[in-house]
């Protein structure tokens, strides 16, 4: 789940517009547009799209393409999106401390590699689900409501091919078969293909239930968050819709700019040529609801 504020905002004089308030998804409350009392210099942008500069976060489920999503939105000169503030455990602990963390970050004094200096139009976060999101669920839904926090949901339709790069993920955290160093993403093709040479065996006494579950997780996530001003978004989408990342920056209300990303997709093959007990998987969940799984492809053909 990724959620964003948007504000309009320029790092100096400034002041609160009451009719600015703006309701956003899943993490936060209303949000302020603040006008400011000269023309800032935002990058390139005309002045007639300047009105659109604010703040973004997301919200994700791990292994669905979140990383690159993340990278896409940094390529954009007016969002800043600040990574995975809540892998540690203590920004996470109660709700006392999640607040302050979200408050850090929605006041700019988050320092990052992905903080930009200048005017911004949209700043945020990504939270994985099971990043204390769904514990205090109540609490955060009433906080992203106050503040006007837009929530991005990315989820992967295909989940078996979620798994495969979960476990791979996982497999190469002890092997590291990069040069002895553990790598999630990577930015090249010869890295790509070292790290998919590793062909997980999926447990299939668990397999159904493990689908199960994590369908059910994005739906509750889904439940608890309506309230919120949301968009929900599929790694699918953005692989094979066009319009898909214009859709995003236009909810986030920022100006409309191609997008880019050095990092390359890992798993590309067949899922029958990346999964080492394939026959397994296959009859597991040949006429069930999940058979589509067996089939669909990342890319068009």
């Amino acid at each position: 789940m990724m959620p964003f504020i948007t504000t309009h905002i320029c790092l100096h004089e400034e002041h609160n517009n009451a009719q600015g308030v703006i309701t956003m998804p899943s993490k936060p409350t209303k949000i302020y547009f603040t006008r400011t009392k000269r023309t800032c210099a935002i990058n390139d942008i005309p002045p007639e799209e300047q009105v659109y500069v604010h703040f973004p976060q997301p919200q994700t489920y791990s292994r669905s393409g979140s990383g690159w999503f993340e990278t896409l939105l940094n390529s954009h000169p007016n969002i800043s999106s600040n990574g995975e503030i809540f892998s540690l455990k203590t920004r996470r602990q109660n709700m006392e401390t999640i607040q302050r963390t979200l408050d850090t970050v929605y006041n700019l004094e988050w320092v990052s590699s992905a903080a930009k200096n200048e005017c911004v139009a949209a700043v945020g976060f990504k939270w994985m689900l099971n990043q204390a999101v769904m514990v205090y669920h109540k609490q955060i839904a009433d906080y992203f409501n106050q503040k006007g926090v837009l929530v991005i949901y990315l989820f992967r339709r295909n989940l078996l091919r979620r798994l495969v790069s979960l476990l791979a993920n996982a497999y190469d955290k002890d092997a590291k078969l990069i040069n002895g160093t553990h790598m999630s993403h990577v930015h090249t093709r010869e890295q790509a293909e070292l790290l998919a040479q590793f062909k997980p065996t999926i447990n299939v006494s668990s397999l159904m239930v493990d689908l199960t579950n994590a369908e059910h997780t994005m739906t509750e996530s889904l439940e608890i968050f309506n309230s919120s001003r949301r968009m929900i978004l599929y790694y699918e989408d953005i692989i094979n819709n066009p319009k898909a990342l214009s859709d995003v920056q236009e909810f986030l209300r920022v100006p409309v700019r191609k997008l880019r990303s050095r990092q390359v997709k890992i798993h590309i093959k067949p899922l029958h040529e990346q999964v080492n007990n394939w026959d397994d998987v296959y009859r597991t969940i040949k006429g069930s609801q999940y058979e589509g799984f067996l089939h669909n492809s990342d890319y068009i053909s």
